[in-house]
């Protein structure tokens, strides 16, 4: 194992999501055994490379036996938690259906965690709860952890009360370690191919300040949040360090958002979800860009 700090044995749930693959497949090879916990598709288990488990994790019940190795086959001995599952965005159900979902999958996840004995949590939050889509302007740019929650949408609103759950339930065991990563819209490298085409038009994907994160840089945070040792609740925005678009960051905030305060000189394509507190408190420094995948011949062709 390259970090001794890591946890030995770990569950991801929602791991056969975007983002879960390769965060499974991230934390295998760094020398983590993982216990990869979904319902998609109500997936077969042997269909699944490595340890698999199909678990609804808005029953408690089945949660409880997923993390202490209640499962037939399945080993005890988990040694830390990283939640992803969930409905995954917006208006892709209802919105009591995404709350019920999603606030009792998480409080089942937390609350099994604190009575199996697991004091290391890291849980996906999300960069909605910064005010997407930002039809208002945000407050100042880059955006970062230092403003209260802004969520404007069932979905959004659910991962604010899931920080504030896991405040408290850190208050209650103050050995918790509980990390929440506002990951910016996830991308596979061959996601990346229409984002030249962003350029035509800055307003089209203005709704999250033209941020991404590249799916293995989210493992890497997840790998870097795992490690962090530092009892209690704590946030941190996970972006990739540019932006999706060709244009200088300075000049989509000129043109979006004029009246909008910028609170530093920015780099060319320097992302406008700040990740400084990500880089200073856990170590994380992306290591992708989609300007690696996209021909720059194709790049200038838009």
């Amino acid at each position: 194992m390259s970090n001794p700090a890591l946890p030995r044995r770990v569950v991801v749930t929602g791991a056969t999501g975007k983002l879960g693959r390769a965060v499974v497949a991230h934390l295998r090879a760094v020398g983590v055994g993982v216990l990869a916990v979904d319902r998609a598709g109500g997936r077969d288990p042997r269909d699944v490379d490595g340890e698999f488990l199909l678990v609804d994790l808005t029953d408690y019940g089945q949660v409880v036996e997923a993390f202490t190795g209640g499962a037939d086959e399945h080993a005890g001995g988990v040694d830390a938690i990283v939640h992803l599952a969930a409905v995954p965005a917006p208006g892709l159900m209802s919105n009591a259906t995404t709350f019920a979902n999603n606030s009792a999958a998480t409080y089942n996840v937390f609350a099994a965690a604190r009575a199996a004995g697991i004091r290391r949590v890291v849980w996906a939050s999300s960069e909605t709860v910064l005010g997407l889509p930002f039809d208002s302007p945000p407050p100042y740019a880059p955006v970062d952890e230092e403003y209260a929650p802004r969520p404007e949408s069932t979905y959004s609103l659910n991962k604010v009360l899931e920080e504030e759950m896991a405040r408290h339930f850190c208050r209650w065991d103050p050995e918790l370690v509980m990390v929440g990563l506002r990951f910016s819209n996830v991308m596979d490298v061959e996601d990346y191919a229409p984002f030249p085409s962003f350029d035509a038009d800055p307003r089209a994907r203005r709704w999250n300040l033209w941020g991404y994160i590249d799916a293995r840089d989210g493992a890497q945070a997840v790998e870097r949040a795992l490690a962090h040792e530092r009892p209690g609740a704590d946030v941190f925005i996970i972006a990739n360090a540019d932006t999706v678009m060709s244009r200088s960051s300075a000049s989509l905030l000129a043109e979006v958002y004029p009246g909008v305060e910028v609170r530093k000189e920015l780099g060319e394509h320097e992302t406008l979800l700040s990740i400084d507190k990500a880089r200073r408190v856990l170590g994380y420094e992306p290591r992708h860009s989609w300007r690696d995948h996209v021909d720059p011949v194709q790049r200038a062709a838009w």
